[in-house]
């Protein structure tokens, strides 16, 4: 048998044997990889949709993302589904008016328009929080001013703004399913971090995913605080300048609560 021959059968087999016996390399986290995103980004999306269920902020609706960090002028969310069940090969990327890059046949959600508006307005937002919290609901309909009444819920300054969709829109089913509704939503959240939304619920705004959560999270605990507060008697809210030291103090802290409801959360997909 010729040299050139036993080399080519050689190479051969030690292809072959590779195949077999070595594995796979895979991402971290799957579904990742072809993003081509941070996979410490994916993460913590992932676990944002997971806390927020757990902490009740979202229940089987509701919605998380996160600005692009390869392209800000789009964002990262999941595909159409309960936030508690989301795993890294459900989050899609989006561009700057709501469409999918690629849906690969995957459902959006139909207010991924709010998202794409308020990152459009509002280029030091990284991430966006959406939810219909039951106990914001009071506030967007009655005209109570939602104010901070104690110093977790400092950010919330001098109140929550509300968008009306009525006011330019008239009747609708209640849902930002286009852009011009969700630039008249961004045009209403302003700089704030929150808005509330009339009859349907809030979103929260900042520039970190751990930081919306947050917001996100305690909005909610400072309604029921508020709420409750009103049948006792008149509130002393937080001064401008007490809301402005308390948000310093407290979002410095932002760390602490992050890890606890991750582990809280346990290990995710």
């Amino acid at each position: 048998m010729s040299g050139v021959r036993i080399f080519v059968m050689v190479s051969v087999c030690v292809v072959l044997c590779a195949a077999i016996f070595l594995p796979a390399a895979r991402p971290a986290f799957q579904g990742s990889a072809s993003l081509a995103h941070d996979p410490k980004l994916i993460e913590d999306l992932v676990y944002a949709n997971r806390i927020l269920y757990q902490q009740a902020v979202l229940d089987g609706f509701g919605h998380v993302s996160v600005r692009s960090d390869k392209d800000p002028t789009h964002f990262l969310l999941s595909r159409s589904m309960a936030p508690a069940l989301v795993t890294s090969s459900d989050i899609m990327e989006y561009d700057a008016n709501g469409e999918p890059v690629d849906a690969r046949g995957r459902n959006s959600y139909v207010e991924r328009y709010i998202h794409a508006a308020i990152y459009r307005a509002r280029p030091d937002v990284k991430s966006v929080v959406h939810s219909h919290s039951l106990d914001l609901l009071p506030y967007s309909v009655t005209g109570a001013t939602l104010r901070p009444v104690y110093h977790m819920s400092a950010f919330l300054g001098l109140g929550a703004p509300i968008f009306d969709s009525h006011d330019e829109f008239g009747d609708t089913d209640m849902l930002i399913r286009d852009n011009k509704l969700g630039d008249a939503l961004a045009k209403t959240l302003g700089q704030s971090g929150i808005a509330l939304i009339r009859g349907h619920g809030f979103v929260a705004v900042a520039d970190s995913i751990q930081l919306a959560v947050y917001r996100a999270y305690y909005t909610q605990m400072n309604a029921r605080v508020q709420s409750e507060s009103m049948k006792l008697g008149t509130i002393k809210f937080l001064t401008p300048g007490e809301a402005a030291k308390a948000q310093v103090a407290t979002e410095a802290t932002l760390a602490r609560p992050w890890e606890l409801w991750k582990a809280q959360a346990g290990k995710i997909e």
